[in-house]
């Protein structure tokens, strides 16, 4: 039977295949972005007792109410704007099913979606999925935001602006200048903004999350996403949320609900309960900075040179002065060789600068796990 494949150009992701390749060495991996850590034994306790409770059945298709509740008020706390929890907050499964969502319901065939490179490799494909057109920005040769290279690709067919903050794989942040650059170039324009903000609680060095949600001009237009798995260590539980405007919602809302209908009950009824107590995730960023500064001190020993890190949970590292292999081969070798699995740079790229060798490490992981892993890096 002849099958025409609607995304003929994709193939397994990389994190799969790094995963799978660690697994086969018997590698250390800091490819794949998961914690190597338990969660929090209070909320398995949550989850348990919600089940015990017969929180078994489906959730309402946008979420339970006391779950939206809690994070409309966590919004308010954080950001001063009070999203309307009945229409308004969509609780999803996972980051990627939001994003997915989110542009199958404002992306129409021959739409132009903006995506700024390098980006989380589900975005492109999404975008074709549902008929729109990929336009590649390429970020600043310092992982930074170009505003102008931006600014260029917008034309009369564009839809939706993608960013992402803090950035996966860069680990930079979008900082207030940024997003009123972002709100000067879309004024008078109908453009959408999804902004990933999956990682909001993972930003170090006391610097502030630039939210959409910060920017009147651009939480009106946004569709703002969201991770529990991310925030509290619990990436196979898949859950997220959207926020959006009324209006936006309400088309997010019309593909959400027959894509997966409602999200994991008794997850929401934990995870309702486990916000009730702020710490729970305010004390995350000085968790996860821990993390990176051990690693980053760790690695001073070796022959990479750590690019900045601003948030998220990966460190991404040059590595021209120890070989000028493609990165893909480069990391493939340092798995088999040296016992450390990371991911390279070049599948986050439509065109992958040419000279560019990077690789990203994922520091979500148990001391013991980052110290075994940066002895074998400081051997290459």
């Amino acid at each position: 039977m002849a099958i025409q494949s609607k995304l003929p150009h994709v193939g397994t992701t990389i994190f799969t295949v790094m995963s799978k390749l660690a697994q086969e060495c018997g590698a250390i991996n800091l490819s794949q972005g998961f914690p190597d850590f338990p969660i929090d034994s209070t909320l398995i306790d949550l989850v348990d007792k919600a089940m015990r409770a017969g929180h078994n059945q489906y959730a309402p298709m946008p979420g339970l109410p006391v779950l939206r509740e809690a994070i409309a008020a966590k919004t308010q706390r954080l950001y001063g704007f009070s999203y309307d929890p009945e229409t308004e907050v969509t609780i999803t499964s996972g980051g990627t099913q939001a994003i997915f969502t989110a542009i199958g319901a404002v992306v129409h065939p021959g739409d132009e979606v903006i995506i700024i490179d390098p980006a989380y490799d589900c975005y492109a494909p999404t975008v074709e999925l549902f008929g729109g057109r990929p336009v590649h920005v390429r970020l600043g040769a310092d992982m930074k935001f170009d505003a102008g290279a931006v600014k260029a690709a917008i034309t009369l067919r564009t839809r939706l602006l993608m960013i992402n903050t803090p950035h996966n794989p860069a680990g930079t942040i979008l900082r207030d200048a940024d997003m009123r650059r972002i709100a000067d170039m879309l004024r008078g324009t109908d453009i959408i903004l999804l902004s990933d903000e999956v990682y909001e609680h993972l930003v170090f060095d006391g610097e502030p999350h630039a939210s959409a949600i910060n920017y009147p001009e651009l939480c009106d237009r946004a569709f703002v996403i969201f991770s529990f798995g991310k925030v509290f260590h619990a990436t196979g539980w898949k859950m997220g949320y959207a926020m959006a405007p009324k209006a936006l919602m309400a088309e997010f809302r019309k593909v959400h609900q027959f894509n997966v209908f409602s999200a994991n009950t008794p997850m929401q009824h934990a995870l309702a309960a486990y916000m009730q107590e702020p710490s729970h995730y305010m004390n995350v960023p000085a968790f996860y900075q821990a993390k990176r500064d051990r690693f980053a001190a760790g690695m001073r020993n070796s022959r990479f040179k750590l690019l900045p890190c601003e948030g998220s949970y990966f460190q991404t590292a040059d590595y021209s002065a120890i070989s000028n292999e493609d990165d893909r081969a480069f990391a493939e070798r340092v798995a088999r060789e040296f016992g450390v699995a990371t991911i390279p740079l070049s599948p986050f790229y439509k065109e992958p600068p040419p000279e560019q060798r990077l690789l990203r490490f994922c520091f979500a992981k148990q001391d013991a796990t980052l110290d075994a892993a940066i002895e074998k890096l400081c051997r290459i």
